[in-house]
């Protein structure tokens, strides 16, 4: 298993650089179920973000990226069921991904809440205004 940074899947997913996107391709093609790549939570809200706010991607492309990484045999996504959990908030509201797998992982962890001074992700990520 090789560990993948976040900037490999933005060449592969952007196509913006002639030399690094074919190089992230043809990695990512040589994953397997017995030789995958991996992604960290880390890796998938960075990802999200530069998607967003440096690409300009809009939701649906960057759920469309999320989902393409989420059912893929050949990459193993850190604790999974999180970032499906993260995937379907962000899919069903307005806050960014990361504020999504934020909630995600406090709730998986046992917070009984998750506080935020952010009123979109309060009233679509299930956090509440700590106010």
């Amino acid at each position: 298993m090789t560990g993948i940074d976040t900037n490999i899947l933005v060449r592969y997913f952007i196509k913006d650089d002639p030399l690094q996107t074919p190089l992230a391709a043809r990695f990512l093609r040589g994953r397997t179920p017995s030789d995958p790549g991996w992604v960290s939570l880390t890796v998938l809200a960075e990802l999200a973000w530069v998607l967003s706010y440096s690409y300009k991607r809009k939701r649906a492309e960057i759920l469309q990226v999320m989902d393409m990484l989420l059912a893929s045999e050949d990459i193993v996504v850190e604790r999974e069921q999180v970032a499906m959990q993260a995937a379907t908030i962000f899919r069903n509201g307005k806050a960014d991904f990361p504020d999504c797998l934020i909630y995600a992982l406090a709730k998986t962890a046992g917070c009984d809440r998750v506080l935020t001074f952010d009123r979109m992700s309060a009233r679509d990520a299930g956090m509440d205004l700590l106010s």
